[in-house]
Formats: structure tokens, C-alpha cells, sequence
């Protein structure tokens, strides 16, 4: 094997293996929302993060990737490429996939509890297909507008982070709040059911993100991918020193979740800069973002009265907009302010975050619309209440019933309440008599 042979083989590997670990991010993601939620919804949100993955890869296979990556129309989408045809490099799109159906899963947090799951499959058809190609196309492509104004978004934290946030923002905006969130002008607290497997999806993000940010090197490149790997382990451990001092100084205690969410907000707010900052800008990046996080979450809930169960408006919208101009700001290969580079490179970022947030809520809530016209958006108040799990899905995401020695129960109760809920039970479900020993 020769010497370039070699290296094409390296750096295809390191490639792959990031795409395996994003691919384990939607794991990551599962947990989050499972946890940060009640468990009467458990089973509902791991159906939507499975569907998620599978939906966006083939969508995207038939039509994302053409119009994210094929021939531009004046910088502003692809033409070719379709079902990849005539594409070569399908390690390229394997990976690409993955950030695809990342984008699209930001939302399932947002809407989780109350949303109905055939209208959010709907919706990932749409975050695959055109809204998140489309933005990808202008800065990723090569030839997009905003690549040629000299933007700048390393691995997506406007891409793919503040593109998801947007349309979690709009659809969680029109399914509006669950029930009980808003009640005479006190916004309440309606906690998840495990912080635990919220801190174990957590992890499972925090190392899948070494995929995301180090294998958009696209090469195993020993002068850059230390320098990533690095920038984003120190940017993440940042942020949650930040939002756990900051929460405990607002607070008076270390608050648990957003402490947690302070790592995918220092995660977030590094990815876009990831190759262009410095150690410190790294640490400086995800220390702010730890802190506009807890600002942010409050003011979603509070002021815009958004009803958003995981946090991921302000986590991926918030820090993601963060992350984008923290690149004009520290970015050391000479464009950002505080290295000498002026004030140019800021208002490009600025401008391709305005432009990303412009496109992606306003062809979000038209095919949101669209959507509802066909498809009721959320669940009726009585399934919402009885929990996603039974409603949705017909089953549990776990055994409640007590165990008594020598008894035996009846799960006919079980299938009435499916029954009364207009649901046929399946063979999974009926076991008309189970001994408990």
C-alpha cells in the first residue's frame, strides 16, 4: 500500500468513526429528553428519536444531501445529487446524515409531552429535506452566499444547533404549552422523572461530540484534530463551572438539570469555532455560554412563555448564536476582534445568524401550517393527561404494578384504558393472565 493510499484509508476511518459516534448522539439525545420528562412519556420519546434518525437518513439520502451539497443555484441551493446520484464519496454523505438528523431531533425535545407523533414525523421530513439542506448549502457547500461573504461555522452551531433551535422554537410556539405549565400567571415547574438517565444521555452527548466537532476535520490531521478535541472538552467542562457557580449565586443551590445543560451549552457554543479558537477562547466561549443558558432558559419560559420541557431553545438556539459570533470575537487566525481582525468578521456572523433564524421560522411555520391542516399538531387533553406512552403507543416504558407471591392479576384494566382512549391493543399488550411470583 502506498503512502497516499494509506492516509485515504486513515482518514476514512476517522471519518467513520465520528459518524458513529454522532449516529450514538441520538442515544444521547433519547436519554436527555426521557429523563428531563415524565415517565408516562418515556416510551414517546424514544419512539420519536428512533423514527428521527431513520426518517432523516433516507429523506436526506433521496433529497437533503442533493440540495445541501450539489451543483448551487446562485449560492442559495443544490441541483443535483439526487438519491446520490453521481456522487462518489458516500462516506461524506454517511457522515453528513448523521448532522442531518441531529438538527431534525432538536425539536423532539421541545415539543415533547403533548405533540402529536405522526405530525412531528412529518415535520422531520421537512427539517430533512429543505430547511436544514438549504442552510447547510450557504455555508458548507463551498460555493453558498455566506461562504463567499466569509462566514464562518466549523461544525454547526448555526448549521445545525441554532437551525434546529429555530424550528423547535416555532413548532413548541404553535402546539402550544402542556397542560398545567401555564396556570393564572404562574409559570409551574413539572419535573422529570429521572435525573439520572438525563445525566447518562448527558455523557453520551458530551463524547459523541468528539465525533461531531473532531471528525469535521474531514482528515486525521494531527496539526488540527488535538486542537478540536481539546477546544471542545475544555469548552464543555467550562460551561458547566459556569452554570453551576452562576446557579448557585442566583439560586442559592447548584441547580441539577441546567448544570447538566451547561455542558451542551459550552458543547454548543465551542462547535462553531472549534478549529478557529484558541485553549482559552475555547474556555472563555463555554464559560459565557454556561452563563447565557440559565438567562436563556428563563427568559423562553417566562417571557416568551414558550413551554419547553429539555431546554433546547436555549441550549442549542441561544448558545448557538453565541458560539456563532464568539467566532468573530476570538477567532486567532486573524478575522476575530480581540486578535486584531476589526469588527468584519463579527458582523458576517451576525448576518448569517439573522439570515438562518429569517429562513428557517418562516418556512418552519408555513409547513407547520400546512402540517396542521392535515394532521391535528398535538394530542387531545385526555391523552396528554393519560401520557403519550399509553396514547401513542400502547404500552408502558415501565412495570409499576406491585408483585404479590402466589396472586394472579389481570391486565384487562390495561387494555380498557386503550379501549377508552379509541386504541385497538396489540398482541404485546393483552396477556390476559400473568402470575406474579
Amino acid at each position: 500500500m502506498t503512502n497516499e493510499a494509506l492516509e485515504l484509508s486513515i482518514n476514512l476511518v476517522w471519518v467513520m468513526l465520528g459518524a458513529f459516534f454522532v449516529f450514538f448522539m441520538h442515544a444521547g439525545f433519547a436519554m436527555v429528553e426521557a429523563g428531563f420528562t415524565r415517565s408516562k412519556n418515556a416510551v414517546n420519546i424514544l419512539m420519536k428519536n428512533v423514527l428521527t434518525i431513520s426518517i432523516g437518513g433516507v429523506v436526506y439520502f433521496v433529497v437533503g444531501y442533493a440540495i445541501m451539497f450539489g451543483d448551487s443555484a446562485g449560492g442559495f441551493i443544490g441541483t443535483t445529487g439526487f438519491a446520490l446520484s453521481g456522487v462518489e464519496d458516500i462516506a461524506f454523505f454517511v457522515f453528513q446524515a448523521m448532522f442531518a438528523a441531529t438538527c431534525a431531533t432538536i425539536i423532539s425535545g421541545a415539543v415533547a409531552e403533548r405533540t402529536n407523533i405522526v405530525a412531528y414525523m412529518a415535520l422531520v421530513v421537512v427539517m430533512t429535506a429543505v430547511v436544514y439542506p438549504v442552510v447547510g448549502h450557504w455555508v458548507w457547500q463551498g460555493n453558498g452566499w455566506l461562504t463567499v461573504l466569509g462566514f464562518t461555522d466549523f461544525a454547526g452551531s448555526t448549521v445545525v444547533h441554532l437551525t434546529g433551535a429555530v424550528g423547535a422554537l416555532v413548532v413548541a410556539a404553535m402546539v402550544g404549552p402542556r397542560i398545567g405549565k401555564y396556570a393564572k400567571g404562574v409559570v409551574n415547574v413539572i419535573p422529570g422523572h429521572s435525573i439520572p438517565l438525563g445525566a447518562l444521555g448527558v455523557f453520551i452527548l458530551w463524547l459523541g461530540w468528539y465525533g461531531f466537532n473532531g471528525a469535521s476535520t474531514l482528515a486525521a490531521d494531527p496539526s488540527s484534530v488535538p486542537g478540536v478535541i481539546a477546544n471542545t472538552f475544555l469548552s464543555a467542562s467550562a460551561g458547566v463551572i459556569a452554570t453551576a457557580i452562576y446557579t448557585r449565586f442566583r439560586y442559592g443551590y447548584i441547580d441539577g438539570s441546567l448544570t447538566l445543560n451547561g455542558a451542551l451549552a459550552g458543547l454548543v457554543s465551542i462547535t462553531a469555532g472549534a478549529a478557529n479558537l484558541s485553549i482559552v477562547g475555547a474556555i472563555a466561549a463555554g464559560f459565557i455560554g454556561g452563563i447565557i443558558l440559565v438567562e436563556a432558559v428563563r427568559f423562553v419560559e417566562h417571557k416568551l412563555r414558550i413551554d419547553d420541557p429539555v431546554g433546547a431553545i436555549a441550549v442549542h438556539g441561544i448558545a448557538g448564536i453565541w458560539g456563532t459570533l464568539a467566532v468573530g470575537l476570538f477567532d486567532i487566525t486573524g478575522g476575530g476582534l480581540f486578535y486584531g481582525g476589526g469588527a468584519t468578521l463579527l458582523g458576517v456572523q451576525a448576518l448569517g445568524v439573522a439570515a438562518v433564524i429569517a429562513w428557517t421560522a418562516s418556512t418552519v411555520a408555513v409547513a407547520t401550517f400546512v402540517i396542521k391542516v392535515f394532521i391535528p399538531l398535538r394530542v387531545t387533553s385526555e391523552e396528554e393527561i393519560e401520557g403519550l406512552d399509553i396514547a401513542e403507543h400502547g404500552a408502558y416504558a415501565y412495570e409499576m404494578q406491585d408483585m404479590f407471591k402466589g396472586v394472579t392479576k389481570s391486565n384487562d384494566s390495561f387494555a380498557q384504558r386503550l379501549t377508552k382512549l379509541g386504541k385497538t391493543p396489540s398482541p404485546s399488550n393483552t396477556n390476559v393472565q400473568e402470575k406474579r411470583v
